[in-house]
C-alpha cells in the first residue's frame, strides 16, 4: 500500500456541486452539469463482491489485465485514482481503461492516497494539519469526488482512503486523523459515495474501532485492514465481530511481492474482499444522495426546511428552505406520483388536504386538492405501500370511533376509497409512525405510542390489517416520532424523535425486534414541529 450526480438532480445536489466547483479551480464538465457521462453506464465499484483482489502501484496495461483475468484467481483490482501522496504515475488509468476493465468483468477497488498523519511512520511529503484537520478532510473528499467522476466511477462506489501507519500514542496526531476522516466520510456521503478506510490493524483501524459508537462521529462505511499474516480472512482480533458487518470488510493479507499469470509479472499486494453495497435508505431520502434526511417546520414562522443526513448526523449548516406552511396542521411526505421526487401531503387548519408534487429543482409544484375536509381524522401517517400494490398509502385514525383506516394510493396522484385496518378505541394511541418493513417480513409496519404510559408498540403489518402488537420500547420524554428509514444503512429501519427537554434530534437504530440506545444526531429542535 505504501506505493500507492445525473442531469435534473435536485437543487440541493446542484448547490453541493456548485460549491465543489468553487472549491476546486478546475472541475470536469460532467461534475458541473451533474452528468458523469461514462459513470452513468457503470455499476458502483467494487459493488457486491466476495473474493480475491490485488493492488499494484501503477494500473497495468489493458493487455496485462486481460491476461490476468483469464489465468489468475483475482477478480478485483486496486486502482490509485488520486491524492497528493500518490506514488506512481498512472498513464494507463483513463476513463476508457476503467470502462474496459469493468466491462470485461473486473471489479475495481478505488484507492486514494492523500495527506498522511502528522506522526506518520513513513516518509510522506503532504501531512495532515492537526489544527485544521476537519477542513482539510472535507476539501480532500471533494477532490476525491472530482477525480472519481473524471474516471467514470459512479456514485455508491467505495472510495478508500489510504492512511499509512502512524504513532497512535501521539494524541494530537491521532485526533487529527480522526477529525480528518470524520469530515472525509461525511463529505463523501453528501455526494452519494461510500467511504472506505485502509490502515494498519494496530494503528488506524484500532483508532476507528475506538470511536465506532462515538456520538457525532461519522465512521467509514467500509474498512480495509492491513495485516500481512498471509491469512485469507476478513475477521481480525482488532475488530469486534459486529463492527463493519455484514460485508463491509477487506483485508490486505500480504505485502509487496511479484506474481506471474498469463506470462506477465506484476509486483502486487494481496487482498481479500467481502463487500456488498449498503442497502438504500428507502424512506426519507429527500436530496437523493442515498442517506435519510428529515424535514421540520419552524414553529414561529411556518417555514419548512430539509435537513440532510449522512448516516450519523443531520447537518444544520446545509439545511434548505423548501416552503412555508404556517396554516398546516399536518404534514407528511411520500412519492405519491412515483416520479422519484419527494411530494408533500398537507392538511390545512380548515381540514382541506392538498398534494404538492416534488420537482427536480427541489421545489414543489402547484398543489392539487385531494379532499375538502378531513378534519375528522388524526395521526395522518405515511405508511408506505401497505397493501403492496406499488403505490404509497396513507393511514389515519378517525377521532369519533378510534378506528384506523388505510387510504390506498392510486395512479394519478390520488387516494382511493378507504379500508378499515383496525376497529375499536385507538383514542389512547398516538404518535403513529410508519417505520417501513421493520421486521423485514415483506409488509409495512406501524409504530404507535400508548399515550397513558409512553410505551411504544410495533404493529406488524399483514394482508388487510395488523398482527398482534409487540412492545419495543418507551417514548417517555420524546415527541414527533418519525420513521426515518434506514438512517445508518445497516439493513434495518430506524426511528427519529425530538427529545422534548433538550430539543435534541435523536435516532434510535432498529434491529428488527426493537431499538438500541438513542444517538444524538442534531440539536436546536425545540422550536420545530412537526418533524417528518
Amino acid at each position: 500500500m505504501l506505493r500507492k450526480l445525473t442531469a435534473g438532480i435536485v437543487r440541493y445536489r446542484r448547490r453541493l456541486l456548485a460549491a465543489l466547483v468553487v472549491t476546486l479551480s478546475v472541475a470536469p464538465l460532467a461534475l458541473i452539469n451533474g452528468n458523469a457521462g461514462a459513470a452513468t453506464a457503470l455499476a458502483p465499484q467494487p459493488g457486491n463482491f466476495t473474493g480475491y483482489g490485488f493492488d499494484a502501484c501503477t494500473a497495468p496495461s489493458s493487455d496485462t489485465m486481460a491476461k490476468w483475468l483469464a489465468s489468475s484467481p483475482y477478480r478485483a483490482a486496486g486502482i490509485y485514482f488520486g491524492g497528493n501522496n500518490r506514488g506512481c504515475t498512472q498513464a494507463n488509468l483513463t476513463p476508457e481503461w476503467v470502462r474496459e476493465q469493468v466491462t470485461r468483468g473486473w471489479r475495481l477497488i478505488p484507492l486514494y492516497v492523500g495527506p498522511q498523519a502528522s506522526c506518520t511512520t513513513v516518509t510522506r511529503k503532504n501531512l495532515i494539519d492537526d489544527a485544521n484537520a476537519a477542513a482539510q478532510g472535507r476539501a480532500t473528499a471533494e477532490d476525491a469526488v472530482r477525480q472519481a467522476i473524471a474516471l467514470g466511477l459512479s456514485q455508491e462506489s467505495v472510495l478508500i482512503y489510504d492512511m499509512e501507519s502512524y504513532d497512535s500514542k501521539n494524541i494530537a496526531c491521532r485526533d487529527g486523523v480522526l477529525a480528518f476522516m470524520n469530515a472525509w466520510t461525511a463529505r463523501l456521503h453528501d455526494f452519494g459515495y461510500f467511504s472506505g478506510y485502509y490502515s494498519s490493524a494496530s494503528t488506524g483501524i484500532a483508532d476507528q474501532v475506538a470511536v465506532y459508537n462515538k456520538a457525532g462521529y461519522v465512521r467509514p462505511d467500509y474498512v480495509d485492514i492491513a495485516r500481512w499474516d498471509q491469512v485469507v480472512t476478513v475477521t481480525d482480533a482488532a475488530v469486534p465481530a459486529s463492527y463493519w458487518m455484514p460485508k463491509r470488510r477487506m483485508k490486505q493479507y500480504r505485502g509487496a511481492h511479484q506474481e506471474t499469470w498469463g506470462g506477465v509479472t506484476i509486483n502486487i499486494d494481496n487482498d481479500y474482499l467481502d463487500f456488498a453495497r449498503l442497502p438504500a435508505a428507502k424512506l426519507s431520502d429527500w436530496n437523493r444522495n442515498g442517506w435519510s434526511d428529515v424535514m421540520a417546520r419552524t414553529t414561529s414562522t411556518g417555514n419548512l426546511f430539509a435537513y440532510p443526513g449522512n448516516g450519523t448526523l443531520v447537518t444544520e449548516g446545509d439545511r434548505q428552505k423548501v416552503g412555508a406552511f404556517a396554516s398546516a396542521n399536518a404534514l407528511l411526505r411520500m412519492d405519491l406520483d412515483r416520479n422519484g421526487y419527494t411530494d408533500l401531503i398537507v392538511r390545512t387548519k380548515a381540514g382541506a388536504v392538498y398534494f404538492y408534487p416534488g420537482l427536480s429543482s427541489g421545489n414543489f409544484g402547484t398543489p392539487k386538492k385531494l379532499w375538502k375536509n378531513m378534519s375528522h381524522l388524526r395521526e395522518l401517517t405515511a405508511i408506505g405501500d401497505f397493501n403492496r400494490d406499488g403505490y404509497p398509502d396513507l393511514l389515519a385514525s378517525q377521532t369519533s370511533n378510534g378506528n384506523v383506516y388505510l387510504y390506498p394510493g392510486q395512479a394519478g396522484a390520488r387516494f382511493g376509497k378507504r379500508v378499515a385496518l383496525a376497529y375499536g378505541d385507538w383514542k389512547d394511541r398516538s404518535e403513529f409512525a410508519g417505520v417501513g418493513d421493520f421486521d423485514r417480513d415483506g409488509f409495512q409496519d406501524l409504530l404507535v405510542r400508548l399515550t397513558s404510559t409512553g410505551a411504544l408498540y410495533l404493529y406488524p403489518g399483514k394482508t388487510g390489517g395488523f398482527k398482534a402488537r409487540v412492545k419495543v420500547g418507551t417514548s417517555t420524554g420524546l415527541r414527533d416520532l418519525l420513521g426515518v428509514g434506514d438512517f445508518d444503512r445497516d439493513g434495518f429501519t430506524d426511528l427519529a424523535a425530538i427529545q422534548s427537554s433538550t430539543g435534541y434530534l435523536m435516532v434510535y437504530r432498529g434491529n428488527g425486534k426493537g431499538f438500541v440506545a438513542g444517538l444524538r444526531v442534531s440539536a436546536g429542535y425545540k422550536g420545530r414541529s412537526p418533524l417528518f
